[in-house]
């Protein structure tokens, strides 16, 4: 269905809703709900993983405590209401107590096991169910909140984003020549690396190599300032755990929530090696204050299908890949970067410069490979900054 003129402002009520509790649903869906009527909102929430309530009765109980009753109004939900008992019942099941008439629902459930059954369940109890056009603006926005949630219950790993920063000329850095400790290595300006710290605050962890950490020393921490749930997880590849135990991704603190974490094993910093790796490193590791895995490992390379299916067991929903040109092209090879974020600089760096991903010419080679890109840009002294943002792999293909 295409969305009414006075549907629209409350599915994105809703939209909002959803967005602005997004860091607090993982491993969760993100959904927002509103229920109206005759335009008159009678109660709204969203679903927030820690209060187990999910968006649809947050809703519910904001009208009933308002003295609203519900009947025959309407729900506008982002995501199709559950129809199976998972953590909480089904909340198809609290809409047609509550005895609305209507719900408009943004998207479907990704969930291949329980996807349009809430929405069959609803309608065989005879109230209106509208779902909007998969294509329309509400409806993608509504998706794109839920692209980790949608890839990873499909595909059972998590939703891997690859961001960088580069040169106009494809350069992620100078060459290692020309770089010292006294010297800034910022492509971009401020405005776009406030950006990257937004794209890290909407991920569960961030991933990088013992390359990276050895030549620039990151931090690595979400410093959007907005509070979130599980702390931002900091995964390290390091084979031969050659991170040093001094290092600022080490010895900075996990960042402010805001909440306690629900979740026992979301660590600050994971640092994953080969089995083979030396022992007496990782006591000084842990000592710091990191976490020690070891992988099985054909090779002095680690498997990055072995790590993405560790990082889907402790409930890693997405990933966010901030790494150099060999960790890059490994993830690109192995076609496992589902989204490529690229912050182009107007700064040109020239032949000898540390190139994106071993191998290739130009990350901008990769655009044509990309469906639903954007382009935004961001102020850069005299220009400006480009963000070009698509997918290698649609989340929501098929549903």
């Amino acid at each position: 269905m295409s969305l009414d003129a006075k549907d629209e402002p409350h599915l994105r009520r809703a939209l909002s809703l959803a967005a602005e509790a997004a860091a607090f649903a993982s491993p969760n869906p993100t959904v927002g709900c509103v229920v109206a009527l005759g335009g008159h909102v009678l109660g709204e929430g969203a679903h927030r993983f820690d209060l187990l309530d999910h968006a649809e009765i947050v809703a519910l109980k904001q009208a009933a405590s308002l003295s609203h009753s519900v009947h025959g109004a309407t729900a506008f939900v982002t995501l199709e209401p559950c129809a199976h008992h998972g953590r909480t019942p089904p909340c198809s099941t609290a809409l047609i107590s509550s005895g609305i008439a209507r719900c408009v629902i943004a998207t479907v459930d990704p969930n291949p096991l329980v996807r349009a059954q809430g929405i069959a369940k609803l309608r065989a109890a005879g109230i209106a169910v509208d779902v909007l056009d998969a294509a329309s603006p509400v409806a993608q926005r509504a998706r794109a909140l839920n692209d980790a949630f949608a890839f990873s219950i499909q595909h059972h790993r998590p939703f891997v984003t690859l961001k960088a920063a580069v040169s106009v000329d494809g350069y992620l850095a100078p060459p290692a020549s020309a770089r010292t400790a006294a010297t800034s290595h910022w492509l971009t300006g401020e405005a776009a690396r406030a950006d990257v710290q937004l794209l890290r605050h909407a991920s569960d962890a961030i991933l990088t190599g013992i390359g990276t950490i050895l030549a620039d020393n990151p931090s690595l921490t979400d410093r959007a300032g907005l509070p979130r749930r599980r702390p931002l997880l900091r995964v390290i590849l390091d084979p031969d755990l050659r991170t040093p135990p001094t290092h600022a991704v080490i010895s900075t603190e996990a960042q402010p929530s805001g909440e306690t974490p629900v979740l026992s094993d979301a660590q600050s910093v994971l640092i994953i090696c080969r089995v083979s790796a030396p022992t007496d490193r990782e006591q000084a590791l842990i000592a710091a204050g990191a976490e020690i895995l070891r992988l099985e490992s054909d090779s002095r390379a680690l498997d990055l299908h072995a790590v993405l299916a560790t990082l889907a067991s402790r409930k890693i929903l997405s990933v966010l890949v901030e790494a150099g040109p060999t960790l890059n092209a490994v993830f690109l090879a192995n076609n496992l970067v589902d989204k490529l974020i690229l912050y182009t600089a107007p700064i040109a760096l020239g032949s000898g410069s540390l190139p994106f991903a071993t191998g290739l010419a130009s990350p901008l080679d990769l655009e044509p490979r990309l469906t639903y890109t954007t382009h935004t840009t961001f102020p850069h002294c005299e220009s400006e900054d480009t963000r070009l943002t698509g997918y290698l792999h649609n989340p929501w293909t098929g549903i």
